[in-house]
């Protein structure tokens, strides 16, 4: 079994290439900087490959993809550089997970790439990682057996959060979006969103906190897959981009990255009343994304995937509980639900 890791010479693609490198896992380190990637491979030692493929050569891409049994995607903004990826894992045969946050690109999966996804026989399994995967899979155990729910409030309590270059980017482009995707009266809708603050109830330790409303994360496209809501809205603290060094941090080493506190909490509101909450809390941000991807590949390059192709949400193609179990077990969070 060989797994692709495209921008693996960024901070979470060294974290993923780290990561399934200790589970014996042959991997091919890819990107545009072939000495970089070169640099790494020695690093790592012999397990790992290197082919260099900038986004614009679907022809390398192809041939990344069609030698490989998952491709997961590190490599943002998404904005710019999901399309082409996805389309070569799907024309080469290969299984696809990314780390995106943007909604665009997300929305972008579901609506282009669903049918040639599954004519090729591939799961496509966007934002995988912490920023939208998580709380999609937290999402679906809090509203487990509820037939219909009013409203699901994702909150986002971050701490210490240190930027790389490419989340940077990515932040610049949202943050100058005026058309925004988001999830209300039981659709997706693009348009101007007014940015309000509110406050979301997060238990102890961090309790009641001031947050930005909406944030604009991918898991309002996700969510609404699975759990029967008419509102999917994500929150973050307003004090995380008050705090100095989050974008003045691109060249932080990855001890400094390590120190991200953070509490992913979910309210599920059902109709007619009452509702249930789930939240996990941990630190590192980076690294928990990086061992959510790493362990669902090895999972569906051994077969022990979703039982479907098609681009999937990280809680359709598995099961939510067990799998967030797995990732505490694993030391990634403590998870309350």
């Amino acid at each position: 079994m060989t797994i692709a890791i495209y921008g693996a010479n960024g901070h979470t693609g060294r974290l993923v290439a780290a990561e399934l490198l200790a589970r014996d896992q042959d991997v091919v380190l890819a990107g545009r900087n072939a000495a970089a990637l070169r640099a790494l491979a020695g690093e790592l030692g012999p397990r790992a490959a290197v082919h260099p493929a900038t986004v614009d050569d679907a022809g390398a891409l192809r041939e990344l993809a069609s030698g490989s049994d998952v491709l997961i995607h590190c490599a943002g903004p998404f904005t710019h550089t999901c399309e082409p990826l996805a389309r070569a894992a799907v024309e080469g045969g290969c299984h696809y997970i990314d780390h995106a946050i943007e909604p665009r690109p997300v929305t972008w999966l579901f609506e282009a790439m669903q049918r040639p996804a599954q004519e090729a026989g591939v799961v496509m399994i966007p934002q995988l990682s912490f920023y939208g995967g998580l709380a999609d899979l937290l999402a679906a155990v809090a509203a487990e057996g509820l037939p219909a729910v009013e409203r699901v409030t994702v909150g986002y309590a971050i701490t210490g959060w240190r930027m790389t270059p490419a989340a940077v980017r990515t932040a610049e482009l949202l943050i100058g979006e005026v058309d925004r995707v988001t999830y209300t009266g039981g659709a997706l809708r693009v348009g101007p969103v007014d940015i309000r603050n509110t406050v979301h109830p997060f238990p102890p330790p961090v309790g009641p906190r001031t947050m930005i409303a909406p944030f604009p994360s991918g898991e309002m496209v996700t969510i609404p897959r699975h759990v029967p809501a008419r509102t999917v809205e994500s929150q973050l603290t307003a004090s995380t981009f008050e705090e100095p060094q989050i974008f003045t941090s691109q060249d932080a080493p990855p001890e400094d990255r390590a120190r991200t506190e953070f509490m992913v909490a979910v309210q599920v509101v059902a109709e007619g009343g009452g509702g249930r909450t789930a939240h996990l809390r941990g630190r590192d941000i980076w690294w928990v994304g990086a061992l959510a991807s790493a362990d669902a590949a090895v999972r569906i390059a051994r077969g022990d995937g979703p039982g479907k192709a098609g681009v999937l949400a990280t809680a359709e193609a598995f099961e939510a509980g067990p799998f967030l179990r797995r990732l505490a077990a694993l030391g990634a969070f403590e998870m309350r639900a």
